[in-house]
């Protein structure tokens, strides 16, 4: 039995943290990993094209992230406050959740501005309630159109880049730090499996007669938050979004029928689907929240193959991945991949398990 936090510990060289994507989308490396045989491969991500075949099925999360990372002005000070808007609370009223740093200088009341590159005030919000320590809810004092506010959002805001990249945000990173399919405006965080996937890609998937099955899963921090407890069966995930429609429902159940490939991209569509499961072990319509945390042992009732970055020692990721892949296996593949200096995290490089 892996359910102990401790057991899924490794050392990770800080410099197999990407800090840049890959020049080209689907030219990262892909490690394959056979779990009926063991066997593990090293190819680029562009030859998963071998692996898959018509009448499979691959599952997207199309989450679009929004620019969350604004800098701030306090009325008065004039101290510097990063915010980090988590979610929208009410629209109307411009309610958001958000995170500020440093927490302590921020209380009940004061006003934040923030202004544009050429120092002119855009917007201005008040603090109207403490949530966590370093959490608080924010009003947005603005009264003209909701497409006008969300586009003053858009130009202050930041692309909000994980903190283990230690670079501040770019242009690049407002094109590359999404994926090719992201439609739904929600999550603060990329589905990062599939940033792998380009265009052409897509398109020769397509060709081959891979059918596709999107849903949508907005990620917030809760996804990245360290897990604080030794025994996993005491561990609470963050509850997030998650919206899984009938076409895709379909897709999915039709490649199950006939016994055709159906692959996970992402631990986030992997939660999802497990999320959605019929009493017949089958894949129904879904909309709502979900909490669910995925440890070994775990019996996976849709998909029989993923694809998923490198991830954090001691994470919700690694070890969803764990018990999809088995414990021991995929131990073993993350000990190569550091051997072989793969890429780690948002920006690194990818696996293919089947």
């Amino acid at each position: 039995m892996r359910t102990k936090l401790s057991q899924f510990d490794f050392e990770l060289p800080k410099k197999l943290i990407a800090q840049y994507p890959a020049k080209n989308r689907d030219e990262s490396r892909l490690m394959v990993i056979h779990r009926n045989t063991g066997k593990i491969e090293h190819r680029i991500f562009k030859d998963i094209l071998e692996y898959f075949d018509e009448g499979d099925v691959m599952i997207f999360n199309n989450t679009k992230v929004f620019p969350a990372r604004l800098y701030g002005k306090k009325e008065k000070t004039g101290a510097k406050i990063e915010v980090f808007l988590l979610r929208e609370l009410n629209n109307e009223a411009r309610l958001w959740d958000v995170l500020v740093d440093p927490a302590r200088k921020i209380r009940v009341g004061n006003k934040l501005y923030f202004s544009d590159k050429h120092d002119n005030e855009v917007l201005v919000a008040e603090v109207v309630d403490n949530t966590t320590s370093r959490g608080r809810t924010i009003r947005f004092l603005y009264d003209g159109p909701d497409e006008e506010f969300r586009n003053e959002l858009s130009l202050l805001g930041n692309t909000p880049l994980p903190k283990y990249i230690t670079r501040p945000a770019e242009d690049l990173d407002r094109d590359r730090y999404q994926t090719v399919f992201a439609k739904e405006i929600g999550a603060v965080a990329a589905p990062t499996a599939g940033l792998h996937f380009s265009r052409e890609l897509l398109k020769r998937l397509e060709i081959k007669g891979v059918d596709f099955a999107e849903l949508t899963l907005h990620i917030g921090l809760g996804t990245f938050r360290s897990i604080d407890v030794e025994d996993l069966s005491k561990h609470k995930m963050d509850a997030e979004y998650f919206r899984i429609p009938a076409p895709g429902v379909s897709a999915v159940n039709r490649a199950k029928e006939g016994k055709h490939r159906v692959c996970a991209v992402g631990t986030t569509s992997m939660r999802s689907i497990e999320s959605a499961v019929s009493a017949e072990k089958m894949l129904k319509p879904a909309e709502g929240w979900t909490n669910l945390f995925i440890y070994p042992p775990y019996d996976f009732s849709i998909a029989d193959s993923m694809i998923t970055n490198f991830h954090l020692p001691k994470s919700s990721l690694l070890i969803m991945v764990c018990a999809f892949g088995g414990f021991d296996l995929i131990m073993e593949a993350y000990h190569q991949a550091i051997k072989e200096e793969y890429r780690f995290f948002s920006y690194g490089d990818a696996m293919l398990i089947i």
